[in-house]
């Protein structure tokens, strides 16, 4: 498994026109095949009357990679979209580019560059992101260690999630595996070795945060 890849943050959508042709591009984080063909079909049906709606997209599920001219000259509309996706490392997203027609013909070159152009706008409207594989883990301890403990985990690098206070108080956190691993020695020195991480599980999150 990758610890780390990028993606875009949210949904978005740019458009310019080029030579009275109207070129609208949309990005969409998707997981899945089905629903990055539900946005496609979304975005058919809201622009049933463009001239095209070309699209591709990029997945980490299957190494997945799919596009489609949509009746432009073929290698004039989805290469260029799948290769903005490709050249910028995205994957887990969509791309769709609607293109209503302005009487104007652009030849085969000026139909790459405008459909890279769109395809590149809508990228960075969506945000590049990268997604950090974070292991999710919980530590007990008695309510005199709590201070050091508590402190510990933002020194090594980790964000606490929640903090539970019964008998005992109970801290969840996420962190690489590197800073874990630097975490538990530092837990143990601190606590005489009577503290130490119960790892839950893991989890991609977006790099700014762990």
């Amino acid at each position: 498994m990758t610890t780390a890849y990028q993606t875009i943050a949210h949904e978005a959508a740019q458009e310019f026109v080029e030579r009275r042709s109207r070129f609208i591009g949309y990005a969409k984080p998707v997981r899945t095949e089905e629903e990055a063909l539900a946005f496609l079909e979304e975005i058919r049906t809201r622009h049933w009357d463009a001239t095209h709606n070309v699209f591709a997209y990029s997945l980490r599920q299957g190494n997945l990679r799919r596009y489609s001219d949509d009746g432009e000259p073929q290698g004039t509309a989805g290469v260029p979209v799948l290769d903005v996706l490709q050249k910028s490392g995205v994957t887990d997203a969509v791309l769709v580019v609607t293109r209503y027609f302005g009487g104007v013909l652009l030849g085969a070159g000026g139909l790459v560059r405008a459909y890279s152009h769109a395809a590149s706008l809508a990228l960075q409207a969506g945000e590049v992101i990268t997604m950090q594989l974070c292991k999710t883990a919980r530590v007990m301890c008695d309510y005199n260690q709590y201070g050091r403990v508590s402190s510990l985990i933002p020194e090594c690098g980790g964000v606490v999630d929640d903090t539970q206070f019964t008998d005992c108080v109970q801290l969840t956190f996420h962190m690489t595996e590197e800073q874990l691993s630097a975490l538990s020695r530092r837990l143990a020195d601190a606590t005489c070795g009577q503290v130490s991480p119960e790892l839950l599980g893991e989890l991609y999150i977006e790099h700014a945060i762990c």
